[in-house]
C-alpha cells in the first residue's frame, strides 16, 4: 500500500476505512459526468430504485467475460492501481450507480467475488454512507448501527477488512441529509459541510472501482468507445 493513503485514514470506526476529498477536480466531475450520460441507452440496467452501468464485464461466480473499458474510464482504474491497494492486482471492473434524491440501497457486503477491497468515486451529489453491524441472535439477525460517513462528490472512499466482509453499508431512502454526531469522517470534510445541518441531496453518480480476480483471458469490446 502506497504510504500517503494512510494520512487518509478514517479515525475511531472500524478497520479500515480511507477519505479523500477533493480526490478529482470539477472539471474531471463534469467529464465523468458527460461521458456517463451519454452511454448508449442498452448500457443502462434498471433496478426498482435506481438504474446501475457495468463496465469491464458482469461479475459472476463462474468468471467475468472481460469487456474492454474506455479511455475516460480507464484513467481512474490506473489512478487507484497506484494507490497500491489491492495487494498489487489492477481494478478491471467499474459499477457505476445512479441515486436520485430519495433512492438508496440495503444493507449489504460486496461478497466473495471481488478482491476485498472497495474504492468509491462520488460526482454529482454528496450521500451519507450507513455501516451496520450484525448481531446475530439465536434464530433473528438484528443489525446495530455502528457509523456514517459523509460521501462529498468528488471524493474518494475506501474499504477493507471488517469494513468489507463484516459490517453491511446501505444508503438511506431520503431527500436530505442531516449531519450528526453519527458521522465519523466530517472533520476531513470541507467547511461546506457543517455539523447539525440538513443538506438536500441532488442526483449522485457513484463510481465503484473493483478488481474481479475470475476473469477471461480475452476481452470483447461493447458499448461506448470513447
Amino acid at each position: 500500500m502506497s504510504s500517503d493513503i494512510k494520512k487518509y485514514e478514517v479515525q475511531n470506526v472500524a478497520s479500515t476505512a480511507y477519505y479523500i476529498s477533493e480526490y478529482i477536480t470539477p472539471n474531471e466531475e463534469s467529464s465523468i459526468l458527460s461521458n456517463i450520460n451519454s452511454a448508449p441507452k442498452p448500457k443502462w440496467t434498471q433496478l426498482s430504485n435506481r438504474r446501475l452501468q457495468n463496465w469491464g464485464g458482469i461479475p459472476h461466480s463462474n468468471g467475468m467475460i472481460a469487456e474492454t473499458i474506455p479511455s475516460w474510464l480507464d484513467n481512474y482504474l490506473e489512478r487507484i492501481h497506484k494507490l497500491d491497494i489491492m495487494g498489487g492486482k489492477r481494478p478491471n471492473h467499474v459499477l457505476v450507480n445512479e441515486y436520485l434524491p430519495g433512492q438508496g440501497i440495503m444493507p449489504h457486503v460486496d461478497g466473495s467475488l471481488f478482491y476485498p477491497t472497495i474504492t468509491t468515486i462520488s460526482v454529482g451529489s454528496h450521500i451519507v454512507l450507513k455501516f451496520l453491524e450484525p448481531n446475530d441472535d439465536t434464530d433473528k439477525i438484528q443489525m446495530a448501527p455502528a457509523f456514517s460517513l459523509l460521501l462529498e462528490p468528488r471524493s474518494l472512499l475506501i474499504l477493507q477488512d471488517k469494513l468489507f466482509n463484516y459490517y453491511l453499508h446501505c444508503i438511506e431512502e431520503l431527500t436530505e441529509d442531516t449531519l450528526d454526531n453519527s458521522i465519523a469522517n466530517l472533520s476531513m470534510c470541507s467547511t461546506d459541510y457543517v455539523k447539525g445541518s440538513t443538506v438536500p441531496r441532488k442526483t449522485r453518480i457513484s463510481l465503484t472501482i473493483r478488481h474481479v480476480p475470475r476473469t477471461t483471458s480475452f476481452k470483447i469490446n461493447i458499448g461506448n468507445k470513447r
